[in-house]
């Protein structure tokens, strides 16, 4: 996917740890795990907005866009 999701940086930058950001942002540890791990393939504009509220970031630095190799080609 060329989407990559960088929340593990900005967590380290706020020095929030898994368990501390899921309860701020009422989301399961499972699915901040999976989104903090680059695996989601979607996320709501909802859960986006609660987690730059309590990271005090932007959605541009926790989203990035990053052309893979087979796209490069074309």
């Amino acid at each position: 996917m060329a989407i990559r999701i960088n929340l593990d940086v900005e967590m380290a930058k706020q020095k929030k740890g898994l368990t501390e950001l899921a309860n701020e942002v009422d989301i399961t540890l499972a699915n901040l795990s999976i989104l903090k791990n680059n695996k989601a393939k979607a996320i709501r504009f909802s859960t986006l907005d609660a987690i730059c509220k309590a990271l005090h970031c932007q959605p541009g630095d926790i989203l990035e866009y990053v052309e893979s190799p087979e796209e490069e080609e074309t």
